[in-house]
């Protein structure tokens, strides 16, 4: 009998890919939208996969609608991808950000808790919950987050660890750096950059305005780190872990690589906007994922160059697709 897995936040970037990494491995696929009849689903229908999905209306932040999901469906495995995803929206939408994060999180572990299910639950986090590293951040790193989204992944991070110790649930977060793909929506920076570059390519506009372009971060690519959810569930053991390449690049050098994947010189295109900084940012975002490799087997294969390559070559197919119609 195949494996069932309930997927909070099925719709975004790592919802779709995860989905989609787990029905190749015959898993039952269960996912949660809001309210699924006005959900569009672009990602899912981008990876065609949109008709092997069942669908179900959820308010992650209100507990009885997670309780009856998870009672209804009794999934072997649960992730949990629900939440706000940008740091830049959560200083513009703090509550909000803080509420969806820490909500979720609890009405899920409460409700296997509650249940007495066996299920497994993992919980996704983030590297903002470090804040600046000085050195490469590991599992033993202390938190010291810098934005409303880290605060609120903190304290996820924490209830999940709680609810594991507490009632020996098998349950785990993932402190997953930068990770991306074509799926990303275009509010985050490496999307818009690699866009941007294509529209100067094809003379939309001449010009790209940016923020600070002296941060550094683990840029890795998604369809990687969704593995790596899986593969944290079917341990031996409940265990937190990052997940990460390892190597830290500053965004500059990302927008080198993009522009000079169109042929073109960044340095006559790229224009600083101040009004892009946010309140609070990090320097330097780096990571030790040397655990991850040692108990789970997983390492990174993509890395900062490759990423920038393989977005652009879906930017480039995405135009053509859209072209065709």
């Amino acid at each position: 009998m195949s494996k069932k897995a309930l997927i909070f936040g099925i719709s975004g970037q790592d919802g779709s890919l995860l989905a989609a990494h787990l029905l190749k491995g015959g898993y039952a696929i269960h996912g949660t939208s809001r309210d699924k009849e006005l959900g569009i689903f672009a990602n899912l229908q981008r990876l065609g996969i949109r008709d092997r999905v069942a669908l179900h209306s959820v308010d992650p932040a209100d507990f009885g609608s997670v309780l009856r999901v998870i009672s209804e469906t009794t999934p072997d495995e649960i992730y949990n991808l629900a939440s706000q995803s940008s740091v830049g929206l959560s200083f513009d939408q703090p509550i909000q950000t803080l509420e969806s994060t820490i909500f979720s999180a609890h009405n899920i572990v409460d409700s296997v808790h509650r249940l007495k299910l066996s299920s497994r639950v993992y919980n996704a986090c983030s590297s903002e919950c470090f804040g600046n590293t000085d050195l490469p951040a590991d599992e033993a790193t202390p938190f010291s987050p810098r934005s409303p989204y880290g605060v609120g992944k903190a304290a996820a991070f924490w209830t999940v660890a709680n609810y594991r110790d507490a009632y020996g649930l098998f349950a785990c977060s993932g402190l997953l750096f930068n990770h991306d793909s074509p799926l990303r929506p275009q509010r985050f920076v490496t999307r818009k950059i690699v866009a941007g570059a294509a529209d100067i390519a094809e003379k939309k506009t001449d010009s790209l305005r940016i923020g600070n372009l002296h941060i550094s971060r683990d840029f890795g690519w998604a369809p990687e780190y969704v593995e790596a959810m899986a593969m944290m569930l079917r341990a031996d053991a409940p265990e937190d872990f990052v997940i990460a390449t390892g190597q830290t690049n500053t965004l500059e050098s990302f927008v080198r690589e993009a522009f000079s994947y169109f042929g073109l010189d960044w340095e006559r295109h790229i224009d600083f906007d101040e009004s892009l900084l946010r309140p609070i940012d990090l320097k330097c975002n780096s990571a030790n994922p040397a655990k991850a490799k040692r108990i789970l087997g997983w390492e990174a294969k993509l890395f900062m160059k490759d990423v920038v390559r393989l977005l652009a070559d879906g930017e480039l197919d995405y135009r053509a697709a859209k072209a065709r119609l």
